[in-house]
């Protein structure tokens, strides 16, 4: 345990736990910090400024046994990261099939609470597609096909999320030039997963509280919630996180907001020129089979990566490296090395690990479009590692 100057008082302790304590006390970890920085800072436990009194406690207890102190910690930890109601306290609901994940909590999405706009909104659009996607048998064509999977498929999924939403906006693993980032980024605003200011602002959250109850889709709350159903709840995920107020590098741009007002022009302008070059085929491919495709497989990297696979760093969470995800998902799926890293530009830290979003950014490097780019140094490394 270490009393450290805290980035959010400056000039007022904060107190940090180490991985290992974190985990005995049942808490939320600490987790790395690292948007648009190189060398990665620690979250203070509190997500608040440090209260005085907490501190004060403490340090009284530390002054005596062990297990004095681990009870004062347990009270801050039990504060700091309560349930969010009596109904969601945690319990243990069962495993998850295949896994050792323990679902902690269920939340009832569909029924028994009031619906909002955006609620309705985002089901009736994920739910139009899904229905569009069904007929792609009927309506199958080559020249269709190749134009949702192998050129659309990969502008949105690989360029626009993985690329740009992920690894250049959510953590600033890379500098690209203002007009190619604002490029990717309108090609992730076609992958119909909503604004950048939104996506950003909720993944930062999760790796703020990556798998505690604060967590925007953890799977501690069921296979479904983490991988979908999450969406269709927007008080919920305000009420875990609070608004967009992590995104202030984005909301200080025309651009992004401009994109955040405008979403759902954009992909109703493109489904109408797919209309107006291919028909009712490429309507079918471009909007409803491919945009169904990036989609699960986003929403997989949410779900499975923190469920089944292998961990090779001391992360604390539940995060994963899985091989066959990280084919589907442009490299995505080596998780716990993204949770290890993640300011890393590389998720794929090993030869064998292919990583597809990688070998574009290394490539722009090359050609002298990426800077800045960042990777874990084997100090890091060491740190991260279990037998450290």
């Amino acid at each position: 345990m270490a009393l450290m100057t805290s980035p959010l008082t400056k000039s007022k302790p904060c107190l940090f736990l180490p991985f290992t304590q974190a985990k005995k006390l049942g808490s939320p970890p600490a987790i790395l910090l690292n948007y648009g920085h190189y060398k990665p800072k620690f979250l203070p436990l509190t997500t608040n400024k440090c209260k005085k009194e907490k501190i004060s406690s403490l340090l009284d207890a530390s002054n005596k046994n062990y297990s004095s102190t681990k009870k004062a910690l347990q009270v801050v930890a039990d504060a700091d990261n309560a349930p969010l109601s009596e109904a969601d306290e945690p319990r243990n609901l069962g495993k998850i099939f295949l896994s050792d994940v323990v679902v902690r909590r269920r939340r009832q999405v569909f029924w028994g609470r009031k619906w909002n706009s955006s609620d309705i909104v985002n089901a009736g659009v994920l739910s139009s597609v899904h229905f569009l996607s069904l007929f792609a048998p009927f309506y199958f064509t080559w020249p269709a096909f190749w134009v949702a999977n192998f050129g659309l498929g990969i502008v949105t999924g690989l360029l626009g999320i993985t690329l740009s939403f992920h690894r250049n906006l959510s953590h600033r693993s890379f500098k690209l030039p203002k007009w190619l980032e604002y490029f990717f980024a309108y090609c992730g605003v076609q992958a119909l997963q909503r604004d950048p200011i939104f996506w950003v602002s909720t993944h930062r959250h999760h790796h703020q509280f990556c798998d505690s109850e604060r967590d925007p889709h953890s799977p501690t709350e069921g296979f479904w919630f983490s991988h979908i159903n999450w969406l269709f709840d927007n008080n919920y995920i305000t009420e875990k996180c609070g608004g967009p107020n992590n995104v202030g590098d984005l909301e200080k741009q025309p651009f992004y907001k401009f994109m955040q007002n405008t979403y759902f022009l954009h992909p109703i302008a493109l489904g109408v020129l797919l209309y107006a070059v291919g028909g009712f085929p490429f309507l079918v491919w471009g909007m409803g089979v491919r945009t169904v495709l990036v989609l699960h497989i986003t929403w997989l990297v949410n779900s499975v990566s923190h469920l089944w696979g292998k961990q090779a760093w001391n992360t604390g969470d539940l995060s994963r490296n899985n091989w066959w995800l990280a084919l589907l998902t442009f490299g995505e799926g080596w998780h716990n090395n993204h949770h290890a890293f993640e300011y890393s530009a590389r998720h794929g830290l090993e030869w064998w690990q292919i990583d597809m979003t990688w070998y574009v950014i290394r490539f722009l490097q090359a050609i002298g479009l990426a800077t800045d780019v960042k990777l874990p140094s084997e100090v890091q490394k060491q740190r991260m590692a279990f037998n450290n």
